[in-house]
């Protein structure tokens, strides 16, 4: 295990001494928090013997190496050596998450860094730090979100730990969270944050379902939650998609810059109204923070990696034989051709840019890193 910590030290050394485009300080303090992170990180089966864990915490622990070699063995996620040690120094979840936008249009702002390209956010292991980023982005007129990262992945550059947050949070999310970082292990593409993050959220919620059916059985209180949360993805994926459009629409439009962002508080307000509207048809409350939300495009599309392609997605799983394996083999290649991922996708699937809000399907078959506001 030393040898581990100790290898991963001098990759992160190799990482800055090749960081010529972004800022070494931000990038030094990522690297001592990951350092951190790793050597106060112990051995899943001496974790089991402390008396610290709960037995809720314990159960939860042993169920990460079921949910790994699922994902392992049934979906075809890259085998790696994450998730065999456990963080238990702090309750506060790992990652501090700053985004930003213009005000007038939805694109944003990136940061490039060495091995994973360009990032549509920054990560913080101290709330001060990420305060001051955003302080700083703030002063240069743009929009911008701080939330918390429930988790996230190192790419199989380091052995990423369990953290003590994923432990005390319910299992359906423990399960997906687990085959969201996987996925990212398996197929990450560089500066591409809306493929990436759409397509670890199919397979963390669909691949939560499968574990769970087989594990518990299809009607296990888990199982159905794991299910509804399939079914909330749907709506609420809809809905943000016809959101963004509709504010894309608004930019795009020939009026000036002060006009624009009057009309776009209109958008916001109208849809809190929408939202209102389809939050009854809302089984878990997996979305409900987003009536409370700071409402400003970082926001939006900080959400929009996540949640914007997810019919995208299940439409090619669907392609695929529901097959989980089958769709990452076929992205595998067929995001080597150039062109726009998702242009070419809906191209394929024949499928609209904007879903229809009639999204009660049957079941074709949540950093899971999501953001959650901070002041």
């Amino acid at each position: 295990m030393r040898i581990i910590r100790t290898l991963s030290i001098f990759t992160i050394l190799a990482l800055l001494f090749s960081a010529t485009a972004c800022r070494l300080s931000y990038v030094l303090h990522a690297a001592a928090g990951q350092v951190r992170l790793l050597n106060n990180s112990i051995p899943v089966e001496e974790a089991l013997k402390t008396a610290s864990l709960s037995p809720d915490q314990m159960e939860r622990l042993h169920l990460v190496a079921q949910v790994k070699a699922f994902g392992e063995n049934e979906l075809g996620l890259k085998e790696t050596e994450n998730y065999q040690t456990v963080y238990l120094k702090s309750h506060q979840p790992p990652i501090y998450v700053v985004a930003a936008s213009p005000k007038d249009r939805l694109i944003m702002q990136t940061w490039w860094f060495p091995v994973v390209g360009r990032m549509p956010y920054l990560g913080f292991f101290d709330k001060e730090r990420a305060r001051a980023e955003k302080d700083r982005l703030l002063k240069k007129d743009l929009d911008v979100i701080l939330g918390v990262a429930d988790a996230y992945s190192t790419l199989g550059w380091f052995q990423d730990p369990v953290t003590l947050n994923l432990l005390e949070g319910p299992t359906v999310d423990l399960v997906e969270t687990i085959l969201h970082e996987m996925t990212h292990t398996t197929l990450y593409l560089k500066g591409e944050g809306e493929f990436n993050e759409g397509l670890a959220v199919l397979v963390g919620k669909v691949g939560a379902i499968r574990f769970l059916e087989k594990t518990l059985g299809q009607s296990d209180p888990l199982t159905m939650e794991a299910k509804k949360n399939v079914e909330d993805e749907r709506i609420f994926s809809a809905f943000l998609a016809s959101l963004l459009q509709q504010l894309e629409q608004l930019y795009d439009s020939p009026i000036s810059y002060e006009k624009k962002l009057t009309l776009r508080e209109k958008v916001f307000e109208s849809s809190l109204v929408k939202f209102g509207k389809i939050k009854s048809q809302l089984q878990t409350h997996r979305f409900t923070h987003f009536e409370s939300a700071e409402m400003n495009n970082a926001y939006l599309l900080s959400i929009g990696l996540y949640h914007r392609h997810f019919h995208l997605f299940e439409a090619l799983l669907k392609e695929q034989g529901n097959s989980i394996k089958e769709t990452i083999l076929f992205l595998r290649q067929f995001t080597k051709e150039e062109g726009d991922i998702f242009k070419r996708l809906q191209d394929r699937l024949r499928i609209a840019q904007k879903p229809q809000l009639s999204i009660r399907r049957s079941l074709a078959v949540f950093p899971r890193t999501s953001l959650s506001g901070l002041k």
